[in-house]
């Protein structure tokens, strides 16, 4: 006999609808697996009989064949093992399902041995491509429940055994479905960071500010301890809170790679991604061997990639960063398949003047310490980052240490509640400027969205003109302040970008006027 049960398959961070095709018959015992399986569901033909004898049924001793189609699509993880065994059952004649249509139903999950239904990845994803299919619900495990039920037109049933599952199909046990509330994305998030915390820091805080305004990416220079790291983790509490389209999507990353908690069903909070130094490509960007995974600059979209010691890491894993900042996306291709992934970042780097960390920083430091470095060590340090990369970087700015009259004061800066209303306000204002288009903040403006929301008058383009000339600033960099001075028109409510905007944002091309003056040197 046939039975034809529906799962699905996880293609980046979608998922495409899988017809699981069980046929049992008379033969030699034998269970096939066909269909381009990895190691994992081909595992599945071990686990499963043993599943199905420790819940109380019987294994056919017939020849059994399973084909998971489309059979040219290849196919990975644990995601199959219950439709299977469900298919099993309806084919050997255990199972007719009485309370359910099983054909408009999706099935998901990962079988142990004495019959529980485990969680698998990517839950979320499937759950949009059963809705999409036209399917009226999914059968998935407890542990996924809730992330299922984020699909508000799908029923969305849990189990927790393959017994459940067979009472639930007989009619023997009510059907509950699971409903999983739309958590509140507005309520306040990071509660115990703030920036207040920051001693000083006054004009650091500013540039962050206008990053978060304007989503533009930041390197922060300066000593150890001059509070760098401290400043680049209290930056999601001044971002806007993410729309539901936005924390879907994230969710759709967290889910398909095995890290959304099982208590969670949606990510309400923007992601802030550390990682260390040490990391490779692969984990920077996405890959590895069998089917790809998202990398760090994917699991941080709509939100936060830090990279402290930016000069620390690999050089092959910082050029592969250049692309997925210009496009948002990254690009896995295998000989099988190309995949994407979002990417869309804001990335805030971290890193010492020099090697030793304390060039030009003597003053600050009252003289307590002073740089080791030559000048041509100074160079050598800061080339390990490529001029490309440091073009896509709209902001460098400086973070001097503080002094002790600084550390010691009770006046504290704003909170970062109050910087986040001027943020939000100014985004509002770049969503309304940019219309109905794809972009949704100034550092995603195209040329042409800038030629025509990015016009600077005459004593403007005099300015840049000086500047231009004298550092030798590329055309990328020279895009880079207009949208940045755009932004900084925005948080003052400006219709037009005035001088003082540029040199707002001149100012924040650290390196580069600081390569200028190395040069007269």
């Amino acid at each position: 006999m046939l039975a034809k049960i529906h799962s699905g398959a996880i293609l980046g961070i979608d998922a495409e609808l899988i017809r699981v095709e069980v046929d049992v018959t008379i033969g030699i015992q034998v269970f096939h697996l066909v269909g381009l399986p990895d190691g994992a569901i081909r595992e599945s033909r071990l686990r499963i009989p043993a599943a199905l004898a420790n819940a109380g049924f019987v294994t056919p001793t017939d020849r059994i064949t399973v084909n998971l189609a489309p059979a040219d699509l290849r196919k990975d993880g644990t995601t199959f093992d219950l439709a299977i065994a469900v298919g099993v059952l309806v084919a050997s004649c255990q199972l007719r399902s009485e309370a359910l249509d099983l054909e408009r139903w999706m099935i998901a999950g990962e079988l142990g041995l004495d019959g529980d239904v485990r969680p698998v990845r990517g839950v979320l994803s499937l759950a949009v491509a059963a809705r999409d299919a036209g399917l009226r619900g999914i059968i998935v495990p407890a542990a996924n429940a809730h992330e299922a039920a984020l699909v508000e037109e799908l029923e969305v049933l849990s189990v927790t055994t393959l017994t459940d599952l067979v009472q639930i199909l007989r009619g023997e046990r009510p059907i509950e479905r699971v409903h999983s509330p739309r958590e509140d994305l507005a309520k306040p998030i990071f509660e115990h960071l703030d920036f207040a915390d920051v001693a000083g820091q006054q004009s650091a805080k500013r540039a962050l500010e206008v990053a978060a305004a304007g989503g533009h990416n930041v390197l922060m220079v300066g000593p150890p301890g001059s509070g760098k790291s401290m400043l680049a983790k209290r930056l999601p509490t001044i971002l806007p809170p993410m729309s539901f389209e936005e924390a879907l999507e994230t969710t759709k990353i967290y889910s398909v790679t095995g890290q959304l908690p099982s208590s969670r069903g949606l990510l309400s909070e923007r992601p802030f991604r550390h990682p260390h130094h040490t990391i490779s490509d692969v984990g920077i960007a996405g890959g590895g061997s069998g089917m790809p995974r998202p990398g760090e600059i994917s699991l941080a979209h709509n939100g936060v990639l830090f990279l402290d010691e930016l000069p620390e890491f690999r050089k092959n894993v910082l050029e592969v960063m250049r692309q997925p900042l210009e496009d948002g996306s990254v690009t896995i291709s295998r000989s099988l398949q190309t995949l994407t992934y979002p990417a869309d970042v804001m990335l805030v780097a971290a890193m010492n003047p020099c090697k030793c960390g304390y060039f030009g920083a003597s003053a600050g430091m009252n003289h307590v310490r002073r740089c080791t470095c030559s000048l041509e060590h100074v160079r050598a340090y800061r080339s390990r980052i490529s001029g490309p990369l440091m073009d896509r970087i709209d902001l460098h700015i400086e973070v001097p240490a503080v002094s002790y009259e600084r550390l010691r004061s009770k006046r504290r800066g704003e909170r970062s509640s109050t910087i986040r209303r001027r943020v939000m306000r100014a985004r509002a204002i770049q969503r309304e400027r940019l219309g109905a288009s794809q972009t949704h903040c100034n550092a995603q403006m195209r040329s042409a969205q800038m030629r025509e929301h990015c016009v600077v008058c005459e004593k403007g383009h005099k300015l840049l003109e000086r500047v231009v000339d004298s550092v030798g600033m590329s055309a990328r960099a020279y895009d880079r302040i207009l949208k940045v001075a755009r932004t900084i028109a925005d948080l003052e409510n400006a219709k037009d970008i005035l001088p003082r905007h540029l040199a707002e944002a001149i100012q924040y091309r650290a390196l580069d006027r600081q390569l200028d003056a190395q040069r007269a040197a």
